[in-house]
């Protein structure tokens, strides 16, 4: 009965420690980041960030990896907007959304969006890992969100974003 519990035990931690140089899976990271909405396009105009108004957002999530190619990520997105010498907090976005790794450090994020202003959609963003470091990376990301609601028109916007990821 002994060797059993013996045997056991060193099984469990056999199978509990990974292997030298290897990542388990689920894979739990974290980021922050600096967006800047580009330019936004509706049926009513285009409308140029840095122009008649400066709006930019930053980004803070988790990204569950389930495997090295799937994953899950949850975001909130504070935005603020600058006009006529007045800033404020103009929305937070809710931004869940699943992961896909395209590989050579690229990164698809599909995402859902729910603004408080009203505003709901959908974000596709494409990511590239540009630093990868042992305990942190950079990265460059190209979200193009899509917004519906609220009495507005449809928008669609290009963004530029760059952060930290750890």
């Amino acid at each position: 009965m002994i060797f059993f519990k013996y045997f056991l035990l060193v099984a469990i931690l056999v199978f509990s420690i990974p292997a030298i140089g290897q990542t388990t899976y689920p894979k739990i990271t974290g980021y922050f980041g600096i967006l800047h909405p580009i330019v936004t396009v509706s049926p009513d105009g285009t409308n140029i960030n840095f122009r008649d108004y400066y709006a930019l957002g930053f980004p803070t999530g988790i990204n569950i990896w389930k495997s090295p190619k799937i994953g899950f990520s949850f975001e909130i997105v504070p935005n603020i907007r600058a006009e006529n010498g007045i800033s404020k907090v103009n929305s937070l976005l809710f931004h869940p959304g699943v992961l896909v790794a395209l590989g050579n450090g690229y990164t698809f994020a599909g995402r859902a969006a729910f603004e408080t202003s009203g505003r709901y959609g959908i974000t596709p963003v494409f990511n590239k890992t540009i630093i990868k470091n042992t305990n942190s990376s950079y990265y460059i990301a190209i979200p193009l969100p899509v917004r519906f609601g609220n009495d507005h028109p449809t928008t669609f916007t290009v963004g530029f974003q760059f952060g930290i990821a750890f």
